[in-house]
């Protein structure tokens, strides 16, 4: 029998420690140590590699990465109720697994965490998107980690691999896919959680390139098309006239059209028009 296995079944685990899913934490449980165990293995070889986890609730996804072969998984839960039994599974796992009962976006992981370094979680909903933006704009590239595998609604998903033309390309396509190589890698249907979302899910599988595909600063990137994608449906010299008195001139210096609206830009020319309002 493997130590996976030796654990108690998922269910009892939330009946005996009291871990009914909170809607204020953002928590939907995956149950399934089947699908919990496929999506550690989206994330590759963990053998030699550090793993960060966020919101691991009951651990079944933890479960997963330590069977798999993880060298050690930090685990951050805001939720306290879910001390008891991540800590039965760090007894399972004598050495390879770390807890921590804080807010995710307040811990810096580095300071427990050894390179290589992935990050692999069921993201809480509430706060999935903005993790994964602190984590594509670090000030400086490469950065701490080597891939993300995460678990977003599946709308968010689609969002991180538009493409320009799409309703649903934007700031986090532009970020994903300025600094990283993102994919859909799986899908899920609502009944595959406790609660069932009302939403479908889908795990992206983000891996970080070496250098951005285009020269740019993470955050003049980052306000540029926050500001145009608030006002999608203007053009982009309604939308970006209070950048620069000239815009117009701007935009049409980087290949853009005033008349243009933000959804129809591909990722390098908004690099460019980013590098361009960096010399007001």
């Amino acid at each position: 029998m493997s130590t996976i296995d030796a654990l108690p079944p998922l269910r009892e685990v939330i009946a005996t420690h009291g871990l009914t899913a909170k809607k204020s934490l953002g928590q939907n449980f995956l149950l399934d140590l089947n699908l919990t165990a496929k999506i550690a293995r989206q994330a590759g070889d963990l053998s030699a590699c550090d793993v960060l986890e966020i919101g691991p609730g009951p651990g079944g996804l933890t479960r997963g990465l330590l069977a798999e072969g993880a060298r050690k998984v930090l685990a951050i839960e805001k939720d306290s109720r879910a001390m008891a039994a991540l800590s039965e599974i760090a007894a399972a796992y004598p050495d390879r697994l770390e807890v921590l009962n804080a807010d995710a976006l307040e811990v810096d992981p580095l300071t427990h965490l050894s390179t290589p370094i992935r990050i692999v979680a069921n993201l809480p909903y509430n706060i999935g998107t903005e993790l994964l933006v602190r984590w594509l704009t670090p000030p400086e590239w490469p950065p701490f980690w080597q891939s993300l595998t995460l678990m977003f609604q599946r709308e968010v998903a689609m969002r991180i691999v538009a493409q320009p033309g799409s309703k649903t390309y934007g700031r986090l396509a532009i970020l994903a896919q300025w600094r990283s190589d993102p994919r859909i890698v799986m899908d899920l249907p609502p009944e595959a959680f406790t609660p069932a979302p009302k939403v479908r899910s889908a795990v992206v599988h983000l891996n970080a390139l070496p250098a951005p595909r285009f020269p740019a600063d993470a955050r003049s990137l980052q306000n540029l098309t926050a500001r145009a994608f608030q006002q999608r449906r203007k053009m982009l010299r309604a939308s970006l006239k209070t950048l620069a008195p000239d815009i117009e001139d701007r935009l049409i210096s980087v290949g853009i059209k005033p008349t243009q609206r933000p959804e129809e830009i591909p990722l390098e020319a908004w690099c460019a028009l980013s590098r361009n309002l960096e010399q007001i």
